[in-house]
């Protein structure tokens, strides 16, 4: 019987949301793909609560994956901008669907500490 390696996904997905999920990472390619080219200081007062270290890590790690550019000009002081690929420009329109759901759900309540009521009457 072959057995799967460690790190395999039964799923075609399993990849890409693992590296998606991580914390801040769908929030840097929100404020990349809505603000467009950004400089590494602007994008991090963009991603609020942020530290340099972890926006620095999760930036190469899109870029080693192919989903985020990075320019660098040798300038004084140098001038480091950020932005999404080509490849990554299919996320906006699910970024645009997303944010379409959650206006509608915040018109439903979500967001704002209203519980839902099925897990609410489930807990009584």
């Amino acid at each position: 019987m072959k057995r799967k390696q460690s790190g395999d996904s039964p799923c075609a997905i399993g990849g890409l949301l693992e590296l998606l999920t991580r914390p801040w990472t769908l929030h840097i390619l929100w404020v990349l793909g809505a603000n467009g080219p950004t400089r590494f200081g602007v994008l991090r007062k963009s991603v609020a609560g942020i530290s340099a270290r972890v926006l620095t890590e999760r930036l190469r790690t899109l870029e080693y994956a192919g989903f985020v550019f990075r320019h660098y000009e040798q300038t004084i002081p140098p001038s480091v901008t950020y932005g999404i690929t080509e490849r990554m420009k299919d996320i906006e329109k699910v970024f645009a669907q997303l944010e379409a759901l959650s206006r509608k759900w915040q018109g439903e309540g979500f967001g704002h500490g209203h519980a839902d009521s099925s897990r609410t009457a489930a807990r009584t």
